[in-house]
């Protein structure tokens, strides 16, 4: 990254930074405008512009930096020796938490993007679950193909959806009630994930004693 490219970067690290905090003065995100933060930066409107173009783009901003974060967490020396529920829940925490300081504010986010006639942005925070979930296996080196990746990938993205919803509204210390949920539904997505991994090596198997078979007549000829 050259020089101008990271003071591009970090002035628009600092829009973000700002639109957060003044809208967390104000009491919601609807209530934040991108000529105040222009204001309190002494900055020039067209410099927010060519950061963001709109004020969702903050948004998706703000989520960006909590797909960062979930990948610095494979960062730990002890992480692939971890489980593979315990891998995507250190990942999918660290999302979480990432957003935590300002979870009033991601609530006021997503209401904004669920109003009626904002359809040009519900179809891309479909896109963008999509990929953060694809991160998350990505981070936790979930390396499945396949029939199985599809099946893999659909149960995880619920999951991550319903620990979503629950942590918006989540007020125990720490989303400490999330978490715990989170922990469980991801101990249950691994054992689905072990009994589905049994089930593929033992067909093969199956197949080569079941008559009329090509495996189950090969079998029948070595044995005369």
């Amino acid at each position: 990254m050259t020089e101008r490219e990271q003071t591009q970067a970090a002035l628009c690290g600092r829009i973000l930074d700002t639109a957060l905090t003044l809208a967390e003065e104000r009491g919601s995100w609807e209530s934040l405008r991108l000529h105040d933060v222009a204001d309190a930066l002494n900055i020039p409107l067209a410099e927010i512009h060519a950061c963001y173009a709109q004020q969702d783009d903050l948004a998706e901003a703000w989520f960006d930096r909590a797909d960062r974060a979930a990948l610095r967490a494979r960062e730990g020396s002890d992480f692939a020796d971890l489980p593979p529920a315990a891998r995507l829940e250190r990942v999918m925490l660290a999302w979480l938490v990432a957003l935590q300081p300002h979870r009033r504010l991601t609530r006021g986010m997503l209401a904004y993007k669920l109003e009626p006639g904002h359809l040009h942005l519900q179809l891309p925070g479909l896109a963008r679950v999509s990929r953060t979930v694809q991160w998350f296996r990505e981070a936790a080196q979930q390396d499945s193909t396949g029939l199985r990746r599809i099946v893999e990938e659909t149960a995880l993205t619920l999951i991550y959806l319903r620990a979503f919803a629950r942590w918006l509204y989540d007020d125990s210390p720490g989303a400490c009630h999330t978490h715990d949920w989170l922990a469980r539904a991801l101990q249950r997505y691994a054992g689905c994930q072990a009994q589905a991994a049994v089930r593929s090596s033992a067909t093969p198997d199956r197949r080569a004693g079941v008559p009329g078979t090509r495996e189950g007549r090969a079998g029948s000829g070595a044995a005369d």
